[in-house]
């Protein structure tokens, strides 16, 4: 719907004809009487004179604007100045500015369908905002156990402040998650979050990556290429990985935590960016440290605060909880009529030992959604790995309080032995494990005559 506000009768028939084609088109004589027709109609565009009698078309544009879902605002006048359309644009708070005594009709449809298209998209990027609010912000990740709430405590706290964050837990714990929600929850949240996994990449290439380089810095490098950092200007940059950058790259990240500057390769111009790190390893980076693997002044500049996610198998409170998220959400995805979990198959998600923590989680929910033939997912739609697991009886002598991780993990070894009468590759299934992981974990434990 379209209003078009002008005192002069042969002025707003003309429009009206020329725009009722592809506008539901109404028209007012004076700022009053639109002023009733925007309170009680849902306008799209306003296209107001700037003179009207007793109210001009400025304080009307700024009456509408108050609105609850204001119109997009036009103003029309025959005084074309520079300095009052300035002062429509940024103080009145119209859209768009065009002369009448040079207005064509053409120009005038591009520029309303121009304005429309561009508040589409503010819309759009308001949703997108909201899904990715939903999708990673906290309430996305769910917690039960102690020692999640513990570490969502933390998020809370350091989320709104400047702080470097370095995070650390095996992988598939979830730690670009956990960023992406400490940025959410940031006054940075506005601006743009960059990512880097650090190991996908030769050294050379990510400090390329990272910092940038200009045309010729080297063979292949054709044209200036803008790094993360920059990319990143006034929001988050997240590494994954970070254990495993080489010295010389670690160097100038210690620069750049210190005096927030740095350079593109092949360039002596020195740059800054105001950028919040926060990075992640699943590596034990102090042993790095002491076996001088890693700098130990990058290790404390990097964990002002340290965020350790512990391991799924830790924190089975959580299993349900997850399983259930993700059951929901994977149903939606495949339109899939499943709604919950035979009792005898979260038990056997809760008994398995998820050494890909949370993803492997998440993937083994997808996998039995998108095979399931009733509404409730059974041991026989899980992965093959956890169905072989499901045949392992609970192990409930875990619970024993002077029972190590290693020691935990040699009886399940041995107890899936010896039900599999030595076949490993009976056992390495039921453990959900590769048979040369097993094979590994047999030479660890001295079971190789198992």
């Amino acid at each position: 719907m379209l209003l078009i506000v002008d005192d002069e009768k042969p002025t707003r028939d003309g429009l009206r004809s020329a725009l009722e084609g592809h506008y539901d088109v109404w028209v007012a004589e004076d700022a009053k009487a639109a002023m009733t027709l925007l309170e009680e109609e849902n306008f799209q565009v306003l296209l107001t004179d700037f003179r009207l009698p007793q109210e001009d078309g400025m304080a009307l544009i700024r009456r509408a604007k108050s609105l609850a879902r204001p119109p997009v605002c036009i103003l029309m006048t025959a005084y074309g100045s520079e300095e009052l359309a300035v002062e429509a644009m940024k103080k009145g708070g119209a859209d768009d500015y065009i002369a009448k005594g040079r207005l064509q009709i053409d120009e005038l449809e591009m520029r309303i369908s121009r304005i429309l298209r561009q508040q589409d998209l503010e819309v759009e990027n308001v949703t997108l905002k909201q899904q990715l609010d939903r999708k990673f912000g906290l309430e996305n990740i769910t917690a039960e156990s102690p020692a999640m709430k513990e570490v969502l405590d933390t998020v809370r706290q350091v989320a709104p402040t400047r702080a470097t964050v370095l995070l650390l837990g095996e992988s598939g714990t979830g730690k670009e998650l956990l960023a992406r929600a400490i940025h959410r929850l940031s006054p940075r949240a506005a601006q743009p979050m960059v990512s880097v996994h650090c190991a996908a990449l030769a050294p050379t290439l990510l400090e390329s990556e990272l910092f940038g380089h200009e045309k010729g810095a080297f063979t292949g490098a054709h044209e200036k290429r803008i790094g993360r950092f920059e990319q990143a200007q006034g929001g988050t940059l997240f590494l994954d990985e970070i254990g495993e950058i080489d010295a010389t790259l670690q160097v100038k990240l210690l620069r750049f935590l210190g005096e927030r500057t740095f350079e593109r390769v092949g360039s002596n111009k020195t740059l800054t960016a105001d950028v919040r790190l926060i990075t992640a390893t699943n590596r034990a980076l102090e042993a790095e440290v002491k076996a001088g693997k890693f700098r130990e002044d990058l290790f404390f500049r990097l964990r002002v605060v340290e965020i350790v996610l512990p391991p799924l198998r830790e924190r089975p409170e959580d299993i349900p909880l997850l399983a259930k998220l993700f059951l929901r959400e994977f149903a939606t995805e495949n339109n899939k009529a499943v709604n919950d979990f035979t009792p005898e198959c979260l038990e056997s998600l809760m008994n398995y030992h998820w050494p890909g923590n949370v993803r492997e989680l998440r993937t083994a929910v997808e996998h039995a959604v998108v095979l399931a033939r009733v509404d409730r997912l059974s041991v026989r739609d899980l992965p093959t790995t956890l169905r072989a697991a499901a045949a392992v009886p609970p192990a409930r002598w875990l619970a024993r309080p002077d029972l190590t991780v290693a020691d935990a993990e040699k009886e399940l070894i041995e107890r899936a032995l010896k039900e599999g009468r030595g076949n490993r590759t009976l056992a390495a299934a039921k453990l959900g494990m590769s048979r040369r992981t097993l094979h590994r974990k047999l030479h660890a434990y001295h079971l190789e005559g198992f």
